[in-house]
């Protein structure tokens, strides 16, 4: 084998690689990166990227339609499907592979494993890579649930979903979080008959839940029927029909049976254990730093920490930092979460039952934006929209917030800063926010709070 001396080996370019590659190669460190796949990972070819270029025409489409003076524009699936393909790159990473060696960085195209610590040694497409710090960011892959018989059906993830060329006539979806409420609405808008089902008692059940309820509300508006507390129990074919038979005796048949059942660590081929590191059910174990041993980072979903893009990206940028001298450690308060759903699901801290497990005492309040802001009013006929917030009653400090809205991607943000920089209630209500915005739904939860 050939052996390569680098300061940093990434194995893994997804967004949270690329961040701290990019950064370790901008300070002058020989930077080489590993990846099996795609760089710029699930993100950007099979996920966040394709899905959200997906979901903005039949967004905007409805937006249109609900705007006076407005004819509704109608989808045209090609031009839609040719846009994807142009923002997946079709599904060819040779410009970036390239980019990265123009700033001198070398690439391996492969699966890497670990061979030898101290120095770590890794092992890659007939060469050994050999550096005091190796970045373990090979992502995740999607959950399958252990249902009978799912061999004989139709089976998606999100990867055949947001890669699809033809929109099938009906769908199964099985999960009602992010994923499932995202692709769910993306198909009954354009035209295929959905079923979703959901385990727990309400879509996006570890939000608050009356976000599950407004989800489900929505989801029903567009034709989708959602079942929530069944589960699959077993799968079979009948003719070109995928069935699911479910746990509380019925039925749910689609052409394909879409699975947004959570997304898994990826760790298989690393062999970490042969260099003495072990790993959890929930991924590569990492302390504050984001290390799990010396000269050992991880970022990223392989972590199993909070799995989102801008999750991996910040922890790229801590790594990156530490490795340069820095001593820098990653806080995951006020870390916000957003379904780009039409209208979009937005949320960031505590629900009021987390924080009453621990050990606040959480009183919370909700509006309809539509009675107290004009905003609603401007933007559409037709408005919608509600927003909440949980406090601590004792430190009167906000907890948490969300909001089922109209850009509530963008204004969550508001939330998010005060509850990850501890601004209390009090220093909120005296807040002035533009009129006319979202942004003062804010305002009115606040001052809705019974404290």
């Amino acid at each position: 084998m050939v052996n390569d001396q680098y300061d940093a080996v990434v194995i893994g370019m997804g967004p949270g690689g690329e961040v701290a590659a990019s950064q370790l190669i901008k300070a002058g460190k020989r930077v080489a990166v590993v990846e099996r796949e795609l760089i710029g990972g699930e993100c950007g070819y099979w996920a966040c990227i394709p899905s959200k270029t997906l979901l903005r025409p039949l967004e905007a489409a409805a937006g249109a339609a609900g705007v006076a003076g407005l004819d509704g524009p109608h989808p045209d699936w090609a031009g839609m499907r040719s846009y994807r393909d142009t923002m997946i790159r079709h599904l060819d990473d040779s410009k970036q592979a390239e980019g990265y060696r123009s700033q001198g960085a070398a690439v391996f195209r492969g699966s890497a494993h670990l061979v030898d610590r101290d120095p770590w040694v890794v092992a890659v497409d007939g060469h050994r890579l050999t550096a005091e710090h190796v970045i373990v960011a090979t992502g995740s892959s999607a959950s399958k649930p252990p249902i009978e018989g799912l061999e004989e059906v139709e089976v998606w993830t999100n990867r055949q979903a947001t890669t699809l060329e033809e929109i099938p006539g009906s769908a199964v979806v099985v999960g009602g979080s992010a994923v499932g409420v995202e692709l769910g609405q993306f198909l009954a808008r354009m035209g295929c008959s959905v079923t979703m089902v959901q385990r727990g008692p309400a879509l996006m059940d570890r939000e608050e839940p009356r976000v599950g309820e407004l989800a489900a509300e929505t989801l029903r508006g567009d034709g989708v029927d959602v079942r929530t507390g069944t589960a699959p129990r077993r799968a079979y074919r009948r003719g070109r029909e995928s069935v699911l038979e479910l746990d509380d005796g019925s039925e749910a048949v689609g052409d394909v049976v879409l699975l947004a059942t959570g997304r898994s660590p990826r760790l298989e081929g690393l062999e970490l254990d042969r260099v003495g590191v072990e790993t959890g059910r929930r991924g590569l174990a990492v302390d504050e730093r984001c290390r799990a041993a010396p000269g050992l980072w991880a970022v990223g979903d392989v972590t199993g920490v909070s799995m989102f893009t801008h999750v991996a990206k910040y922890q790229g940028r801590i790594v990156a930092s530490n490795i340069l001298g820095g001593d820098r450690t990653a806080e995951y308060t006020g870390v916000p979460r957003v379904v780009f759903a039409d209208p979009e699901i937005a949320a960031v801290g505590l629900t009021a039952e987390q924080a009453r497990k621990e050990g606040y005492d959480p009183v919370s309040a909700e509006v309809d934006l539509t009675e107290g802001l004009a905003r609603p009013w401007t933007y559409e006929t037709s408005p919608r929209g509600h927003a909440g917030v949980v406090a601590d009653r004792t430190g009167r400090g906000l907890l948490g917030a969300w909001a089922v809205a109209p850009l509530a991607g963008e204004w969550i943000h508001t939330a998010a800063l005060a509850v990850r920089e501890g601004i209390g209630i009090d220093r909120l209500r005296e807040g002035v926010f533009q009129f006319p915005t979202y942004s003062e739904g804010y305002m009115l939860a606040v001052e809705a709070l019974d404290m």
